[in-house]
Parts: structure tokens; sequence; C-alpha cells
């Protein structure tokens, strides 16, 4: 789902300004002076228990159109950790090393291909993806859900040269309790340099954001995140700053093709297998070569 909040706020970076729930000692982390623009949250992943309600209106129309903005070219990806969980072992078992394979893998991946017929003001979407080392937060982390402010916040406390355009997927250890949500996707800036960002529930024991993959490759909790990290990462590429591809009713590439899998497992480029949705294809749904999303709509492709 694509909210329309997409009125920016401009803060300096204190954890009085932007309403941290974290620890005295990370605020004062926080550069003097630093400034971050964030804008609304996009793409959120709607939860099972939520996304039959909202199906409807993700059927309004059928292809989407580009709103005249830019598209990402190529992916430029740092995934961090946040939360003091992340250094339990049990915890962590094989979410970030999963989450780093995942990444390393959609990198030239068909199913990466499926977004890219997009294009935009600065060129077309391309497969390309470059994955830098991963950095793990554990010094505070969140008691509820978080604005995105919050998020773009925690990326300005642990990068300290964001890349221009690059993606920062930031993953917590937070479940997510009543929230209708997943996850989402949004965009800002950190001292006037562009990003994307996007935040994660803990998905352990979630079964409102479970694909249910039945292969015994991952555990749940990593199968759930990879399969919203796929939605999440499409989503971003084709409409990166909310001027780019989505529907009359607001719903992005992910979103018109949410909880709807076409194969037990997709297959990426370094061998990874994951149970993951379809992304909307506009050209697949006008030659009628893709797969019904839950509205009938036959547009999702998943790279098979």
């Amino acid at each position: 789902m694509r909210l329309r909040r997409t009125a920016a706020v401009v803060v300096t970076l204190s954890a009085a300004a932007v309403g941290l729930a974290a620890p005295a000692a990370q605020a004062a982390k926080h550069p003097e002076g630093m400034d971050i623009h964030a804008g609304g949250p996009h793409g959120q992943v709607v939860a099972h228990q939520a996304h039959d309600a909202a199906s409807a209106r993700h059927g309004g129309s059928a292809n989407m159109t580009s709103h005249g903005g830019g598209i990402m070219v190529d992916s430029d990806i740092t995934p961090i950790f946040w939360g003091t969980k992340w250094d339990n072992g049990t915890f962590l078992a094989d979410k970030k090393s999963g989450i780093e394979s995942f990444y390393a893998g959609y990198d030239g991946s068909n199913y990466a291909k499926t977004s890219d017929e997009y294009s935009g003001t600065n060129g077309q979407v391309g497969p390309s993806l470059t994955l830098r080392n991963s950095i793990v937060d554990t010094s505070g982390g969140i008691t509820k859900a978080p604005s995105t402010t919050t998020i773009l916040t925690e990326v300005a406390n642990v990068i300290s040269n964001p890349v221009a355009n690059g993606y920062y997927p930031v993953y917590t250890d937070l479940p997510r309790g009543n929230a209708g949500y997943c996850a989402w996707h949004s965009w800002g800036t950190i001292n006037n340099v562009p990003v994307q960002f996007a935040f994660f529930f803990n998905l352990d024991g979630d079964a409102g954001c479970d694909p249910v993959d039945s292969s015994g490759l991952h555990s749940q909790g990593l199968a759930a995140l990879a399969n919203v990290s796929a939605h999440e990462l499409s989503e971003a590429r084709t409409d990166p700053r909310g001027t780019g591809w989505f529907d009359n009713s607001g719903a992005e590439n992910g979103d018109k093709c949410a909880w709807t899998f076409n194969t037990p497992l997709v297959n990426f480029s370094n061998n990874s297998k994951w149970k993951l949705q379809g992304e909307w294809s506009n050209a697949a749904y006008t030659a009628g070569t893709g797969y019904p999303n839950r509205s009938g709509q036959k547009g999702c492709l998943d790279g098979h």
C-alpha cells in the first residue's frame, strides 16, 4: 500500500527532536547539526489478516503508470540490524547471514529482472546490485512501531557517509504486535544526500506475515523477512521517492502481487532459493503472460 503522506519534516538529530525510544547513550551518538528529511511510509506489506480488505482497492486499475519521477537504476544496499537482540545467538540464528545471502543472490537474478521494464527521468531500472557490509547496532532499539524519521535517524546514526540514492533496509528486533503491516519503505535525505530506506519488524512466529515456506532451507523468521524484503526492494527500485510507478489506487508493483506465489521456490543468482511473492509487470499483463494476483489480474511475475 502506498500511503499519500509524503509531506517531509526537517529535523536536527537529537533524541528529543525525533522522538527516539532509545537510551540517552544513543542520543549522544548523533552528529551535531546533521539534518535529515524523511518522506512518508510507502508500500506497506499488509499482514494476511488485513490484506483481503485492501486487495479490492489494489485491484482498481490494472497497469501502473509513471508519475514523472526517477527510479533506481542500480541498487546500492547496506543492511542494518538494529536492536539489543542482534547480539543473541539464538535470535540471530540464520537471519543476518540469510538476509545477506538474499541480497547477494538478488543481484542479476531473473526475479530482479521482473522490474526492469520500468524507466524514469534518470534512466531504466537495472538488475545490478552492490551489497555493502552489513551493520549491526545493538546500542538500543525501538519499543513501538516507528515513524519514518526514527528509522532514517538510525540510518544517519550508523552511516557516516551515505551513498547517494543508496538503499538502507533496517531490520529490527521488535515484534509486530497489533500493527497491520509487516514492513514499509520510504525515502529522505541525510545532509542533503538523497537515500532510500526500509523498516522491518521481527517476524519470528508471526503467522500474519508468514509466506509458509515448507522447504526447510530457512528458519520461519528468515523466510518471512526475505519475502517482505523482496516486496520492499522491488517497490523502492520502481518508486523510490513517491513519484515513480504505481496504479490509480496508489498500489506499487509489490502491493499488486502481495501474498501471491507462483512457484514453491524462486532461484537466485547465487543458487539460494526463496519463497517469494511475484512483482507486477505491465508488460506481462498486457501480453497475458503473468499469473493472477488476488484480484484476478494476470500481471504478476517471479522470474520463472
